[in-house]
């Protein structure tokens, strides 16, 4: 079954990364893309995962939508899109950014995603909305546990101090997204980790092992990409690294981009 609709003719001149290590020195900002949420990712994740894992025409489900990177990415590419945040003032940002943008192609809706009940009623009323069954790829991208908060609601995962607690409820909203992702196609987390309590807390392995104890998929790559360029650390990375150096620690440069095949 073919999930993309790649010209392989023209291989050599698409433009697609299929390494694990992927170095991007700046980030994309053409179009609607402006780098002004803190945290966010850069538009070239999203382009190459939906143009190697989707189709013109088909539909994309982000439960943690931000400030619309992947939104802007599925409207240039001609890509459906549901997209989920519990920030009420992100929303309106972004709503913002697609006032002249075709109505027929997206949804943007204000929630916890990790409730189970009120995403079903409300990602089954947008698949009526936008004529279609279910979503062909997911990407997730959630707060890297409280390191930035985003809001001061409870539910927020940017919240959440404690792992256990964080990844639980992670978990319960990629089990609430996967139900609506038909079955052999594709999904992908943006992780990072952290740092707490004077040692590195490894939370993209502790999320890829939560994804395969608690779903039948199969991981299809584990992609390490630079975060050269972050907004929080350009302008101070002379600090950074005399605080490393004068310390036992190393300095964030990479987060991974997993990438997961669902078969149930």
């Amino acid at each position: 079954m073919r999930f993309n609709d790649l010209d392989m003719n023209n291989w050599k001149n698409l433009g697609i990364n299929v390494d694990s290590l992927q170095i991007y020195e700046s980030r994309d900002k053409g179009g609607k893309h402006k780098n002004i949420y803190h945290g966010n990712f850069i538009p070239q994740i999203p382009n190459q995962l939906i143009r190697r894992y989707t189709k013109e025409n088909e539909l994309v489900i982000e439960p943690f939508m931000g400030s619309g990177t992947t939104l802007f990415e599925c409207e240039s590419l001609n890509r459906k899109y549901i997209g989920i945040d519990i920030n009420s003032k992100i929303i309106e940002y972004v709503l913002s950014q697609m006032q002249n943008s075709d109505k027929n192609m997206f949804e943007i809706l204000e929630f916890d995603s990790s409730d189970g009940e009120i995403f079903k009623d409300k990602i089954s009323t947008s698949l009526q909305n936008l004529s279609e069954n279910c979503a062909k790829f997911a990407i997730f991208h959630p707060p890297y546990m409280d390191i930035v908060k985003f809001t001061n609601l409870k539910q927020d995962l940017s919240q959440i101090s404690n792992l256990k607690n964080f990844l639980n409820i992670f978990i319960k909203v990629v089990e609430n997204t996967l139900l609506f992702l038909e079955k052999n196609r594709y999904f992908a987390v943006v992780i990072g980790d952290v740092y707490k309590n004077s040692e590195v807390l490894p939370l993209g392995f502790y999320v890829m092992h939560h994804i395969k104890l608690n779903f039948k998929v199969k991981l299809k790559g584990i992609i390490v990409k630079n975060i050269e360029g972050n907004r929080g650390k350009l302008k101070s990375s002379g600090i950074w690294t005399y605080r490393a150096l004068k310390s036992d620690y190393y300095i964030f440069k990479h987060e991974y981009i997993l990438v997961f095949k669902k078969e149930f």
